[in-house]
């Protein structure tokens, strides 16, 4: 299988080329497009309770979709995400990855993946209760809200809510106030994560609530052209 990521960081999209038998799972949507000899097959995403659980907590899909190529020659397909940013290719051999939840984009036949408990820390933190556990051997390709920075810790490193993107399991994070009470409830930082071990995390330059925040003081539920179509719309 042959795999190239085009597009650049800020509207990445992957390039598979799928030899005879060989075949890709990715996220409902993603597919762009695809070469006529390619099947298609939507199955839950790891059981009805699993996919559940991954579509309530997960900001995962209900189903799972998998491409193969059933034909005698490469065929070609081309997915993307749905937000703007960077996709990235991790591969795995029997470790373990840590994505924030909604990020998974595609996964290769030997990549495993499901809902593991983040704990408190992570909610307080916005980053949710859940976060999405990939393992097993092969490639997985995830994505960003904007570019993706890579740091390698060795101690601590403090990492802004919703900036979070991926870690391995030789990292953990505790929640703290970014600084003194008066600075964190009114300098916009609020709380923060410390991460701490010795590893590699991965950052996204873009936070959706810090986007959300930006755009709901801007369009009010009463008022302007906008919320006027949508409140008519809203209510058929």
């Amino acid at each position: 299988m042959k795999v190239e990521r085009l597009g650049g960081k800020a509207f990445s999209y992957i390039e598979f080329d799928l030899g005879p038998g060989e075949g890709v799972r990715t996220e409902p949507g993603a597919m762009a497009s695809m070469d006529s000899g390619i099947d298609v097959m939507a199955s839950f995403n790891g059981g009805v309770f699993t996919a559940i659980l991954m579509f309530l907590f997960g900001k995962e899909s209900f189903f799972i979709n998998t491409f193969k190529n059933l034909s005698q020659k490469p065929q070609k397909l081309v997915v993307s995400k749905s937000s703007p940013g960077e996709i990235i290719e991790h591969k795995l051999n029997g470790e373990t990855l840590f994505l924030q939840p909604g990020a998974f984009v595609a996964g290769s036949a030997g990549i495993k993946y499901k809902l593991s408990w983040a704990g408190i820390s992570s909610w307080l933190a916005r980053e949710g209760l859940f976060r999405i556990r990939c393992y097993g051997t092969g490639t997985v390709w995830y994505g960003a809200y904007g570019a993706v920075v890579e740091r390698e810790v060795n101690g601590e490193y403090i990492v802004d809510s919703g900036h979070l993107l991926s870690y391995g399991d030789e990292m953990s994070y505790k929640i703290k106030m970014s600084g003194g009470i008066f600075s964190s409830f009114f300098g916009g930082e609020g709380l923060v994560l410390k991460m701490q071990g010795k590893g590699t995390i991965r950052l996204q330059t873009r936070s959706v609530g810090g986007l959300a925040g930006w755009l709901n003081p801007r369009f009010p539920r009463s008022g302007g052209k906008l919320s006027n179509l949508l409140d008519v719309f809203g209510s058929n």
